[in-house]
């Protein structure tokens, strides 16, 4: 049960390890893009050309949706940011339960969005998490988990691909204890839990009143997507939105939001100062700030906004 492209490296390896993948479960498809055209999702993609059984339920509330998946008589379902709630009557379908693969050291960053959580609090680890599945919001016992660092310069796109890997990694391990009855959930601490709500989109908007360590994180938790943004004037004097995807800290003061230099790109923040390295226009490739600056001229002594 998944629907993102963080939960196909978990469905390839079950594949490859030889479980037998009685159905595969994802959200129905949605418009998507700038074209708004409907796309199925990644675990969708694969589980069709891996030729499985798929259903796309927008809900399973109802009692026929609950009957069909009992009667597919699991003895567990492997569950990786699929995105929909599991009633207690899916949660006890199951032999053995409901597993789930989650991009926190629990109870660290409970919720939607561990992985920009983590990296926007400055945390210096985070990990991934096997729990055994509840009714709470990833409150479930825990099966195994495993450390990584978060190095200065990680974002949200390389911590997702590693974590995703690591997950798929340490369900098969998970699923062969439980088989063998060597693994006992162990319940989850009250203290330190902490929740990691969906971004919102007021979040990407850069503030450059804000320290340069604080942005910095913002936009590494952001990249590659959405996103974090300013925007800067372009020669006919209006407002162009500017993703930036890369930055790092530079020793550099100004004023915040000042252009203090062009080669390379530093921006002036409420506390030091941050070199801008990797920045996209809406509907453009993403380019190095040199490349960029040939194209769109920011010049010294330019506020951005």
């Amino acid at each position: 049960m998944g629907t993102p492209d963080f939960a196909v490296p978990t469905l390839s390896e079950l594949i490859g390890q030889g479980h037998e993948i009685a159905c595969v479960y994802c959200q129905p498809a949605r418009p998507a893009g700038r074209g708004q055209s409907v796309r199925v999702s990644a675990v969708e993609a694969f589980a069709r050309k891996a030729g499985l059984a798929v259903k796309t339920p927008a809900s399973l509330k109802s009692a026929e949706e609950q009957r069909a998946f009992a009667s597919l008589d699991l003895d567990a379902a492997v569950v990786v940011a699929y995105g929909l709630l599991l009633p207690r009557a899916i949660l006890e379908a199951p032999r053995l339960g409901c597993f789930n693969v989650h991009a926190s050291l629990l109870p660290r960053w409970r919720g939607a969005a561990p992985i920009q959580r983590a990296i926007m609090a400055g945390d210096e680890e985070t990990g991934v998490s096997i729990m055994e599945m509840e009714e709470g919001l990833d409150t479930g016992p825990i099966l195994m988990s495993e450390r990584v660092k978060i190095a200065p310069e990680t974002t949200a796109g390389t911590l997702h691909d590693l974590l995703a890997h690591l997950g798929a990694l340490l369900m098969i391990r998970v699923l062969g204890a439980l088989e063998r009855g060597t693994i006992t959930p162990v319940p989850q601490p009250e203290r330190g839990a902490s929740y990691a709500k969906k971004i919102d989109k007021a979040e990407a908007r850069i503030q450059w009143t804000k320290g340069a360590a604080e942005i910095d994180r913002q936009i590494r938790a952001l990249s590659p997507s959405p996103g974090a943004w300013f925007e800067a004037s372009d020669a006919r004097q209006e407002a162009v939105r500017i993703r930036v995807l890369g930055a790092k800290l530079s020793g550099a003061t100004s004023a915040p939001g000042e252009i203090i230099a062009a080669a390379p790109l530093v921006v002036g923040c409420g506390e030091g100062a941050l070199e801008l390295t990797q920045l996209q226009r809406a509907g453009g490739a993403v380019m190095s700030a040199a490349e960029f600056l040939r194209g769109f001229p920011i010049k010294p002594g330019a506020r951005l906004s």
